[in-house]
């Protein structure tokens, strides 16, 4: 018998014994592409795999904190990512300024970033399964084949087939037709890639508001280190007053020591306020990425500024518009109803097609075009417990994410009341606190004028300017409180990274 011919009857051999191979070991046989190369994994119906995937990216995004429908939880913007270095001088750094380096470096912006670039990667992958997926492999194999170990005597054959060659380079092509539960899934993909868009755009008003609280903070110690400063003066004022009054005779020794404890407890505040000012400061450069070690100063006073009223409803419907956490949240519910569709969906016939086309032979120059093509129909017959166990999951999912939304409503619309309130509140502490300042400084001043006359002894003057502090910390409490109040409302509003100097300059 020539080669061809023996090279031929053991390839037919071959054939036929890892055929009898597959159904020995229990395998269903196939139609399978010509040439030897393995046929890739024919797509099918969505596993339950693939289905948690979705849900696990759904879940990622419900662990929310409040005030941002984001993974990221409010401290993670407290962070940043360090831009530049120390230039080694004072730097001036306005309230917009710091607003742009936040939104540039700020940590909960990055981390934002990076989970909608996970989302948008999750829906490729679930898009795959409805595209034609196309492969291609290359492969020469030697054999040489002992027809005697099989039991196979062929007369005038002889038993030692080979060695021979196979040469084969081909194209797979796998295609699904008709998948309702991989189509599901795709779109819940795609709503999950929104609503991590929409919760990246509302991590920016979050930074906003978390810069300029920073930077709030940082004016207000300012202030209270001008308004120490100023009662360090006063307080010096008195201690000179009671000193030369007992060196004249005037005034006993308990004045003095009295007025040099007040004297010596404004020099303890202002070292107290110095250091909560380099704190804050601090905080503020960690929020926008500032080095830790970049001396800058303060440009912004911001100044009170009344608001004018604002009724509940009217801000609570634009904040319904406005609010991109709301608008990630109805994403995520329609991710979890198409989740829910997908899973419903698995019990489907899936309808698919796989191909393949090559060139195989002995050898490139002696080799000839072959091709298979296979349709192919999958119906799931006993997994109606898997099929109900899904189907309870996601429908379980969907009730979780309406829930969600209905609840997140109502805390927009309490966040949006609790700032009005705020800023009323605030706008009336700021008058009465400013008041307050006035009298109490004229009262120092009488005690002071008394005391000096020899009137009275000190303990009214210290009485005073203890008085005079603590209008002071109210005063500037009660400014901070209610720039932070008008920032808040701009935050539940939606609107703080475009309006947020209109809302603390008033409007």
């Amino acid at each position: 018998m020539s080669d061809w011919k023996q090279t031929r009857a053991a390839w037919v051999i071959a054939a036929v014994l890892g055929f009898g191979l597959r159904v020995v070991l229990g395998q269903t046989p196939t139609t399978q592409p010509s040439g030897n190369q393995p046929r890739p994994t024919a797509t099918g119906p969505s596993t339950g795999q693939n289905s948690s995937a979705i849900a696990e990216a759904q879940q990622q995004l419900y662990t929310a904190s409040g005030q941002n429908g984001a993974t990221v939880s409010q401290d993670t913007f407290k962070g940043s990512i360090v831009e530049g270095k120390s230039t080694g001088t004072m730097m001036d750094l306005s309230l917009d300024d710091a607003v742009q380096r936040g939104l540039r470096n700020n940590l909960g912006i990055i981390l934002q970033g990076a989970n909608q670039r996970n989302a948008g990667g999750q829906r490729l992958e679930e898009l795959q399964p409805l595209l034609p997926t196309v492969t291609g492999a290359a492969s020469i194999n030697v054999q040489q084949v002992n027809l005697a170990a099989f039991g196979l005597k062929v007369p005038g054959l002889n038993p030692i087939i080979g060695p021979f060659q196979v040469v084969d380079f081909r194209a797979y092509l796998t295609q699904n037709l008709f998948n309702v539960s991989a189509l599901q899934n795709y779109i819940a993909a795609k709503h999950n890639f929104e609503s991590a868009k929409l919760t990246a755009q509302d991590a920016r008003d979050f930074v906003v508001l978390t810069v300029g609280n920073a930077y709030l903070l940082c004016i207000a110690d300012n202030a209270r280190i001008e308004a120490v400063t100023a009662e360090l003066a006063t307080a010096k004022v008195s201690l000179d007053q009671a000193i030369d009054a007992h060196n004249a005779g005037t005034s006993p020794k308990l004045d003095v020591l009295r007025a040099q404890v007040d004297y010596q407890n404004e020099e303890q505040a202002l070292i107290s306020s110095n250091n909560q000012l380099a704190k804050d400061k601090l905080a503020l450069a960690r929020a926008i990425g500032l080095p830790l070690d970049q001396e800058f100063r303060l440009t912004d006073l911001v100044p009170y500024a009344a608001f004018n009223e604002v009724d509940p409803q009217t801000a609570f419907d634009q904040a319904l518009k406005s609010r991109k956490d709301l608008q990630a949240a109805a994403e995520q519910v329609r991710s979890a109803s198409a989740e829910k569709t997908s899973a419903w969906a698995y019990q489907l016939p899936v309808v698919s097609i796989t191909g393949d086309y090559g060139d195989l032979g002995t050898t490139p120059g002696h080799s000839h075009g072959t091709y298979s093509a296979t349709g192919q129909v999958t119906v799931p017959v006993l997994q109606v417990a898997k099929t109900k166990g899904q189907e309870q999951v996601a429908t379980a999912q969907y009730e979780q994410a309406r829930a969600r939304l209905a609840d997140q409503v109502q805390q927009v619309n309490q966040d949006v009341r609790d700032s009005i309130l705020d800023i009323q509140s605030a706008a009336k502490l700021v008058e009465a606190a400013h008041s307050n300042v006035e009298l109490a400084q004229e009262a120092l001043s009488e005690a002071q004028d008394r005391f000096k006359a020899g009137v009275s002894d000190n303990l009214a003057v210290s009485q005073a300017q203890s008085q005079t502090e603590q209008a002071n910390d109210q005063y500037i409490s009660a400014l901070y409180q209610h720039n932070v109040a008008k920032l808040s409302l701009a935050r539940a509003l939606g609107a703080t990274q475009t309006n947020y100097k209109d809302y603390l300059g008033g409007k």
